[in-house]
């Protein structure tokens, strides 16, 4: 059976180079001729369906809004639970295996609804998010989150915790906290700014 190079860490080292990629981009000019150029989308998504009800109808933006706090609650909630498990701050007397399995259910269709109303949210306000440096701050954290967590954190945790170096277990539990943290911290940020 043929091998990757890498070993059993392909994934690991893809995702690295994926985020690392998108770091470097995002510090360099090159990411001025990318905004300029998806400007037209943006103005495509407030003449959407999607926009000009999330324009028009607050009281349709605001339900949406509502169903988006819900997702994030959940998305948070199964964060702290499948990684406060890992840490071991908290319930130690239940078997890892199941916390953690039931959290990703959670998580995927917390993001799952994160995803779906975000869309939403952002048709409505979209010139106003293209503005906003923090927006985009938002989508790389957004991104590394989804990275980190189905190529790095879910395929290492499918073994069992015993057979994993603890010192891994911190630093992968810490950083998907540290990960969502700040994905979170950066879409309060966006309903700061403006």
């Amino acid at each position: 059976m043929p091998t990757s190079i890498f070993g059993p860490y392909t994934r690991t080292i893809f995702t690295g180079a994926v985020i690392t990629g998108l770091l470097l981009f995002s510090f360099t000019y090159a990411r001025v001729g990318v905004w300029i150029e998806v400007q037209p989308f943006f103005e495509w998504m407030e003449t959407t369906w999607f926009g000009v009800i999330g324009k028009t109808w607050g009281a349709a933006f605001a339900s949406i809004q509502a169903i988006h706090l819900i997702g994030l609650a959940l998305l948070g909630g199964s964060v702290i639970v499948g990684d406060g498990r890992v840490l071991g701050l908290i319930l130690a007397d239940v078997p890892a295996r199941t916390i953690i399995d039931r959290a990703h259910k959670v998580f995927f269709w917390a993001l799952m609804t994160l995803l779906a109303t975000g869309i939403f949210m952002a048709c409505g306000v979209a010139m106003k998010l293209y503005y906003l440096p923090v927006y985009w701050y938002k989508m790389l954290a957004l991104c590394t989150g989804v990275f980190f967590h189905f190529y790095i954190r879910k395929p290492l945790l499918q073994r069992e915790l015993e057979d994993i170096n603890p010192w891994l277990l911190k630093a992968v539990g810490v950083s998907s906290v540290m990960i969502w943290f700040t994905v979170a911290a950066t879409g309060r940020w966006i309903g700061f700014s403006g």
